[in-house]
C-alpha cells in the first residue's frame, strides 16, 4: 500500500563556480528559481512534508525556503559536512513522519515527477532504498552505483575513492534516493566520515542497508534530465533543455511555430491550441494565451492573459496585469500594463496604455498615450464600450472617456467625455502668411 511521503530538498552548496553574488539555487531556469522547480517537483509527487536543508551562511536561500515553505520547513547545515550530515539535518523537521523520505537537490532543475514517481514506487514494490541513477556519456566525478550479481544495488562508490575498475562503470549516482524515515535516519547514525573528502555521504547508506540484508535498487533516467548545474555554462545548457521540452509539448498539442528555437518560454506559460506563435517571441511568467491567438514577431509578453483569437505584435510589449479580450488586438510597437482590453478592441500602434480599462470595440488610434503616474500615484483611465479614440491623444488620469464618444486626434484629455460626445482640447490653429518664406530669408542671410 503507498506510504505517505515527505522530501528533504538540499540546498546548503555554496555554488562558487557560479562566480556570482547570487546563490546557486536561485538562479533561475524558465524563470522560476531551480530551488522553486525543486518544491514544485515535490509537490507534484504528493510529498505533504517538505524540508529544505541550508546554509548559514546563505540568508538569500534560507530566506526563499521561509517563503515558500514556512520557517519550520527550514533546516540549517553547519558547518558542512557532506551530503549525509545535511540530511541528518532535516530529522528534527521530519520527527515523528512515519512514511518514505526522498532527497531532492536544490540544483536540479529538470527531473520530472513521472520519473520521482517510479523512485517511490519501488519502495511501495518491497525495496527497502531506490536510488535514482543514469548512465553517463563521461562519469568523471559521478558516484558509481556497483550492481551486484542479481541486479539490485550492492553500493556507491565516490569518485575519488574509486578503483580503477569501479572507475570503468558508468552507471552513476544521480544523488536522489528514497528510504522509509525510519530507516534512512537510522542508517545514518551509522554513517562515519572515513574517507577521501572526511565527509558524511548520504551514498554510505546503501552499503549499510546491504550489511542489514536489506533490498536497494536502482531506478534509471535519461542523463539530461538528472543534469545538475554547477557553473553559468551548464545553467545556460538547462535553460535550453528546458526550452526544447517546452516547446516540443506545445508543438504536441497543436501550437504553430515556423521556428520553434527562436521562441523562449517561461515555467508557466500556457498556450492553447491553434496559436499562432511568429520567430523571435519572448515569453515572461504568467501568460496565458486562449486558442486562436496570434503573437507576431519581436514581442515580450510578461503576466498577460489573452483570450480566444487575438492579434499581437510585432514588437508589442505586454506587462503584468494586461488582459485582452476576445478578439482585441495589440499591434506593433505597443505596451501595455495593467490593462484590461474588452473584447474586439483595436489598440494598432505606437501607443502607451497603462492603469486603464477599455471596453468592447473600442478603436484607439495611433500616438495615444494615458498619463498615468503624477509623480507620487497611479491613476486609472476608463474608454467605455464603442468610443473612438483619435490619434496622438493624451488621456490624463482618472478620466473616462464615455461609450460612443469620439476624442479629436491630438487632443489632451482632462475632464470626462460625455458619452456619444466629441472631446476635442487643443488651440485653434492658426496660419500667418509668408511667415515661411521670411524666415528662410532671414536664414539665408546670416
Amino acid at each position: 500500500m503507498p506510504q505517505l511521503r515527505s522530501a528533504v530538498i538540499l540546498a546548503a552548496g555554496h555554488g562558487t563556480r557560479m562566480k556570482t553574488s547570487l546563490p546557486k539555487v536561485l538562479h533561475p531556469v524558465g524563470g522560476r528559481s531551480m530551488f522553486s522547480w525543486a518544491v514544485a517537483l515535490a509537490r507534484e509527487v504528493n510529498a505533504g512534508l517538505i524540508c529544505a536543508v541550508v546554509s548559514d551562511k546563505s540568508g538569500a536561500v534560507g530566506k526563499a525556503a521561509a517563503r515558500e515553505l514556512g520557517g519550520g520547513g527550514v533546516a540549517v547545515q553547519h558547518p558542512p559536512q557532506g551530503t549525509g550530515d545535511a540530511v541528518k539535518c532535516a530529522k528534527s523537521v521530519l520527527e515523528g513522519f512515519e512514511g518514505n523520505v526522498i532527497t531532492l537537490y536544490g540544483d536540479t532543475p529538470l527531473i520530472q515527477g513521472h520519473t520521482i514517481e517510479r523512485v517511490f514506487n519501488a519502495l511501495d514494490e518491497g525495496a527497502s532504498i531506490a536510488v535514482l541513477g543514469f548512465e553517463a556519456a563521461d562519469p568523471a566525478a559521478y558516484g558509481r552505483l556497483i550492481l551486484a550479481s542479481d541486479g539490485t544495488l550492492d553500493c556507491i562508490v565516490e569518485a575519488k575513492d574509486a578503483s580503477d575498475a569501479q572507475r570503468a562503470v558508468t552507471l552513476c549516482n544521480s544523488g536522489v534516493m528514497a528510504a522509509s524515515a525510519d530507516l534512512l535516519f537510522s542508517l545514518l547514525d551509522e554513517v562515519n566520515n572515513d574517507n577521501a573528502n572526511g565527509e558524511y555521504y548520504l551514498t554510505d547508506i546503501v552499503g549499510l542497508a546491504r550489511q542489514r540484508g536489506l533490498k536497494v535498487v536502482t531506478v534509471n533516467a535519461d542523463e539530461q534530465e538528472l543534469m545538475g548545474v554547477n557553473s553559468q555554462g551548464e545553467l545556460a545548457t538547462a535553460e535550453a533543455l528546458f526550452q526544447a521540452r517546452k516547446r516540443a509539448c506545445w508543438l504536441q498539442d497543436g501550437v504553430r511555430m515556423a521556428a520553434p528555437d527562436t521562441i523562449y518560454a517561461s515555467w508557466d506559460t500556457h498556450i492553447a491550441p491553434d496559436c499562432v506563435i511568429d520567430p523571435f517571441v519572448i515569453f515572461g511568467p504568467g501568460v496565458s494565451l486562449g486558442e486562436g491567438t496570434h503573437v507576431r514577431s519581436f514581442s515580450h509578453l510578461e503576466g498577460a492573459v489573452a483570450e480566444e483569437n487575438v492579434a499581437i505584435g510585432p514588437y508589442a510589449r505586454l506587462r503584468p496585469g494586461t488582459e485582452l479580450g476576445a478578439h482585441a488586438k495589440v499591434g506593433n510597437f505597443v505596451e501595455t500594463k495593467k490593462a484590461k482590453i474588452g473584447d474586439g478592441a483595436k489598440i494598432s500602434h505606437l501607443s502607451y496604455i497603462g492603469d486603464a480599462i477599455i471596453g468592447a470595440d473600442v478603436n484607439i488610434g495611433a500616438g495615444t498615450i494615458t498619463c498615468n503616474y503624477d509623480g507620487f500615484e497611479k491613476h486609472t483611465t476608463r474608454i467605455e464600450a464603442g468610443a473612438f479614440v483619435g490619434s496622438n491623444t493624451s488621456l490624463v488620469a482618472p478620466v473616462r472617456v464615455g461609450a460612443g464618444a469620439v476624442v479629436g486626434s491630438g487632443s489632451v484629455i482632462t475632464r470626462d467625455v460625455p458619452d456619444d460626445a466629441l472631446g476635442v482640447a487643443r488651440s485653434r490653429q492658426r496660419d500667418i502668411e509668408g511667415w515661411a518664406e521670411s524666415f528662410r530669408n532671414r536664414k539665408k542671410r546670416t
